[in-house]
């Protein structure tokens, strides 16, 4: 199908005017899905108004269906190639977060790596089906504006004409991306995005691969509050989405335990002076600190803390998690903690392998940008072979899966198709990063 830019402009106006008129239904499923307990695996101590009542009404516990049309289309008599999507941030641009350059194009590049490495391998073993058609990435820059966000959506379905889309990372662009993926009806396979709210949209051609802040937080809090016996908390975090959303469930989770946060400061993206903030948060005597932004700032944080005589804990975002993290915070430091969705230590014979072909097809270990982006390109891959070419079938082979043992482990998928797998808890000990699980934190 082939549409006109006036055509193209008409859509995205519509998708981005009228997100609140376009949720879709929902309904439950049949009887044998089953409830779950609640909603994200929250433990009962971070739920909130425990205390107080059971809530009259709990969402996101039955699973986000599609009851429309698509499903008896016909399938292309001929193609050259199968079509996947790809939208990430490869290519600096304006950043809506710092009204500046971008910052996310290092993620972005990974991510594109791990997809790029998933297509070579299925191409390897002959294509769709073993038919000897390829397949074939079509990349799109996902470049920091909303609506050319949804616009490159657009050209994916209608211009590239690709049967699903993997991306993206900040969580502002992929709110408005996957409501445009929800007018087209398109299937999207998020690898990067954190932010608890996006799969909260209730769309249901929308799935993530990646364990989501919720998750991550709740590991933060255990540690902090459970293992480490510290209650008088600040945070110092980026001031934008990810830093604002991603910090938002530790918080509730440190105010249901009684211990609020004693300050709460933010910081510009792109900011290298912290000594304001750092003063402020130095007078009230905090016993940890928390920070929720990019690598590069945290490490920065961390440098400005220690050389005003601050020795508290610090921890972080999964970002923090990563070789430019290290290079800048010291091989002595420590009292450092970050969570990572998954474990890059892991001795599974097929992340090793994965790791292996990584490192020899781009010459660097994968992180885990790269390593989601593969096994989520290999979800989708796999739900193409198995529907066929048809985008409401390949949605509903997507929506099946309940558990995919991928590269980055097991992962767990609840109704409204998220990854609830738990994340594991990287501590800083002589230069590098050591994982634990948390069952191990809580020992």
């Amino acid at each position: 199908m082939r549409t006109g830019p006036f055509h193209l402009f008409l859509l995205l106006v519509g998708c981005v005017a009228g997100l609140a008129a376009i949720a879709p239904v929902h309904e439950p499923m049949a009887a044998e899905a089953g409830p779950q307990e609640n909603y994200g695996r929250t433990p009962r101590e971070y739920l909130p108004y425990n205390r107080f009542t059971e809530p009259y009404k709990r969402f996101f516990m039955v699973p986000n269906e599609y009851r429309g049309y698509g499903r008896s289309l016909p399938e292309p008599e001929r193609v050259e190639s199968v079509r996947i999507g790809f939208l990430g941030p490869i290519t600096k641009t304006v950043s809506v977060a710092t009204g500046g350059v971008s910052h996310e194009e290092p993620l972005g590049h990974k991510m594109l790596q791990g997809a790029q490495l998933a297509i070579e391998q299925a191409n390897a073993k002959n294509g769709f089906r073993g038919s000897g058609i390829p397949y074939e990435l079509m990349v799109r820059n996902d470049n920091g504006l909303w609506g050319a966000s949804g616009s490159e959506i657009i050209h994916l379905a209608y211009r590239d004409n690709v049967w699903a889309i993997l991306g993206t990372i900040d969580g502002a662009n992929s709110h408005i991306a996957i409501r445009v993926a929800l007018k087209i009806e398109i299937p999207m396979m998020n690898t990067g995005d954190t932010d608890p709210t996006f799969i909260e949209t209730a769309i249901p051609w929308v799935f993530r691969c990646i364990t989501d802040d919720r998750q991550m937080c709740y590991l933060l809090a255990d540690y902090v509050f459970k293992k480490l016996k510290l209650t008088r908390v600040a945070a110092l975090r980026a001031n934008n989405r990810y830093g604002r959303i991603g910090i938002g469930e530790f918080r509730d989770a440190a105010t249901r335990l009684g211990h609020p946060f004693i300050a709460e400061l933010n910081y510009q993206v792109g900011d290298r002076d912290f000594a304001p903030q750092l003063e402020r948060i130095q007078a009230v005597d905090p016993e940890v600190l928390i920070t929720y932004g990019d690598a590069a700032e945290s490490a920065l944080i961390l440098k400005q803390m220690r050389a005003m005589g601050m020795s508290q804990w610090l921890i972080g975002s999964d970002r923090m998690v990563s070789a430019e993290f290290l290079s800048s915070a010291g091989k002595e430091e420590e009292r450092v903690a970050a969570p990572c969705p998954y474990n890059p230590r892991s001795d599974d014979p097929g992340y090793l392998k994965f790791k292996r072909d990584f490192t020899e097809r781009f010459g660097e270990e994968p992180e885990s940008f790269a390593a989601h982006a593969y096994d989520g390109m290999n979800m989708t891959i796999e739900a193409i072979e198995k529907a066929g070419l048809n985008r409401a079938k390949i949605r509903d082979a997507l929506a099946e899966v309940k558990t995919y043992r991928g590269v980055t482990g097991v992962k767990e998928f609840d109704v409204v198709l998220n990854n609830i797998s738990p994340p594991y808890l990287a501590v800083l000990k002589d230069g590098q990063f050591l994982f634990h699980s948390r069952d191990e934190v809580l020992k």
